[in-house]
């Protein structure tokens, strides 16, 4: 028996080394694996144990960003060090909003809105949000809902206009100031087409530009834009880091996911997709021990929490097999987005939402998972 509940536990840990990272909610697949893994353990230490097993995941962040949250690093310069202070205060600033709302309502929205149908709705909801998001920041066209919900009306989107909504690629025109590049960049950053000026003759390499143009070349940058202010954490400013704290917030609500909606608040405001992600990383290290340490203060002196020999042995195979899947799960990430968009995530919460209401509808457990 104690072997089989060392293997949930490895099980439940890699749920956690996964989900964590990616902005797919642990709380929908943490509520899943329970209706079919269920720890025999007491629950004041279940509560305790899915806190504290977070904490596997968070080494994994210090292990793999050791160099660049270091900084005492003798391999950094004055420079270096002033930059790593800077980009922790940032994430203390940014975790000022979630700490208030996590202490203020964690208990109460835990105790009244921990369903099924909450969490499925936060799923859907923001996967919705991430396709929207992504679809808006790439340039392309959104599915005709979908369309029509994020421009308010009852429309598609502008169908006169043949670049809009599409995606501009470099690879398609030749030389970086052609009629082709040139517009396209002037559609992505909103300027007036300029079909009558690009009539002006090029060069034969597509390098010189009619002086027509000369105003508009600077303020069209030279490389295609996805409209990202922020691309490095370096970059992110105080405001902004302020801005995902308070998207951070939303994470109360079971099924919204923290790292889903950090990342898809730096999107909102401006910040590339590795710079939100590794933001989300950073986001996570001082809320979750936070939140262990609180878990634990209030499991061992106010509820009086024994742990047996077999579950401190489940806590350690949880907390060791989320660190090493944690390590994976973040490279794959990073690895991932450099190359394409959060929209496969929108569509992954989409349908685990839609399976959530089926499978609590089913059993009769739609409106309570206590």
């Amino acid at each position: 028996m104690e072997f089989v509940e060392l293997i949930k536990a490895a099980l439940i840990g890699i749920v956690q080394g996964i989900t964590e990272w990616l902005p797919v909610s642990s709380t929908g697949h943490m509520i899943l694996f329970d209706e079919f893994a269920e720890l025999a353990v007491s629950d004041k230490f279940r509560g305790f144990f899915l806190v504290v097993i977070q904490l596997g995941s968070i080494f994994a962040v210090l292990v793999l960003y050791h160099k660049k949250l270091n900084p005492f690093s003798p391999a950094k310069n004055d420079e270096e060090k002033k930059k790593t202070w800077m980009l922790w205060l940032k994430v203390i600033v940014a975790c000022i909003p979630a700490a208030i709302v996590g202490i203020l309502l964690d208990d109460w929205v835990e105790e009244n809105y921990y369903t099924a149908v909450t969490v499925a709705i936060a799923l859907i909801f923001y996967g919705i949000a991430f396709i929207i998001v992504e679809r808006i920041k790439e340039g392309g066209k959104l599915p005709g809902p979908l369309a029509r919900l994020a421009q308010g009306r009852g429309e598609p989107a502008a169908k006169a206009d043949k670049s809009a909504g599409s995606t501009y690629k470099p690879s398609s025109v030749v030389g970086r100031h052609s009629p082709e590049a040139l517009e396209a960049r002037a559609s992505e950053l909103g300027v007036d087409r300029l079909s009558s000026a690009l009539q002006e003759p090029q060069g034969s390499q597509g390098d010189v530009v009619p002086e027509a143009l000369q105003g508009v070349r600077k303020s069209v940058p030279l490389t295609p834009s996805k409209g990202d202010a922020v691309t490095s954490v370096d970059e992110l400013g105080f405001g902004r880091a302020l801005g995902i704290g308070a998207f951070q917030c939303l994470a109360v609500v079971p099924g919204t996911s923290r790292s889903g909606s950090t990342i898809l608040g730096g999107r909102i405001l401006g910040v590339s997709r590795e710079a939100a992600t590794e933001f989300s990383f950073f986001l996570a290290i001082p809320i979750m021990f936070g939140w262990s340490l609180l878990k634990a203060v209030r499991a061992f002196v106010f509820d009086d929490l024994a742990i047996s020999t077999t579950e401190w042995g489940i806590l350690a195979v949880g907390v060791v097999v989320a660190f090493v899947v944690s390590v994976f799960a973040i490279k794959f990430l990073i690895g991932y987005i450099r190359k394409n968009s959060f929209e496969i995530f929108g569509w992954y919460r989409i349908a685990l939402g839609i399976i959530v209401l089926l499978f609590f509808a089913v059993t009769g457990q739609l409106f309570d998972l206590q």
